[in-house]
């Protein structure tokens, strides 16, 4: 049986869907909470590696050590050349773990449903050839990616923070959107936002956004997780 390891950063951002759809897929799922004392581990045991979103700064080292540990696992992986997949927070690791940027988002929070489109490169891939683009997701986040490692490829797109979706060696993924999560927790995220004006706006429409597209939502994230299994189980083979 195949085997996943999970990184969840954060209590709000469990692996959810994605983890119902793997164990569905006949994958063996191992879950480690750093925020709650789990270790992070220097090598990947797994086959794969899928690290979630989370509140806080993908910069904040100092405040939550275990976020260097978790570069220095992705480097590991990456080097290794077995599949990961970084969402969110997990995508801006990924990226800052191997030389690119990320930083306060120039314009502010993103929330509710992104468009992905697709740039040229993305029939090539292993991950995204399969998806089907553009790409309806749920998102919240205010850091964005502002620059890609060098060398990656960068599959997806969207307005304003153009980042969305990036390759960096043979099998690394990250996404700055959330496929794993249902409409009900992107719901519940909204109750915990204390911004004002535009920023608490665009959360609370979100909400709205996302319970009217959420059967496309769910489509879309159930094919980037069936895909993404299917690239780890042709990577062991």
């Amino acid at each position: 049986m195949p085997s996943i390891l999970i990184i969840q950063p954060d209590a709000e951002d469990p692996p959810e869907r994605f983890e119902q759809w793997l164990i569905e897929s006949e994958f063996e799922v191992r879950l480690l909470r750093p925020y709650d004392g789990d270790q992070i581990p220097a090598m990947l045991a797994e086959d794969a590696l899928i690290v979630l979103g989370g509140d806080m700064n993908a910069n904040q080292i100092t405040d939550y050590p275990w976020l260097a540990d978790i570069q220095a696992l992705l480097r590991r992986v990456v080097a290794e050349h077995r599949p990961i997949l970084g969402i969110c927070l997990g995508g801006q690791l990924l990226a800052s773990a191997m030389g690119g940027s990320v930083e306060s988002g120039s314009a502010g929070m993103e929330a509710g449903v992104v468009t992905v489109r697709p740039r040229a490169g993305v029939g090539s891939d292993p991950l995204a050839r399969g998806l089907p683009w553009p790409l309806a997701m749920i998102t919240m986040h205010r850091d964005a990616i502002t620059e890609l490692p060098p060398g990656a490829r960068w599959l997806g797109e969207s307005a304003p923070y153009p980042h969305q979706f990036f390759r960096v060696g043979r099998l690394a993924w990250g996404v700055q959107f959330h496929p794993e999560v249902s409409p009900a927790t992107y719901a519940g995220w909204a109750t915990y936002v204390h911004d004002t004006g535009e920023a608490l706006r665009r959360v609370v429409d979100g909400v709205t956004a996302v319970s009217e597209n959420a059967e496309q939502i769910q489509s879309h994230s159930y094919a980037l997780a069936k895909r993404f299994a299917s690239v780890v189980r042709h990577a062991i083979k």
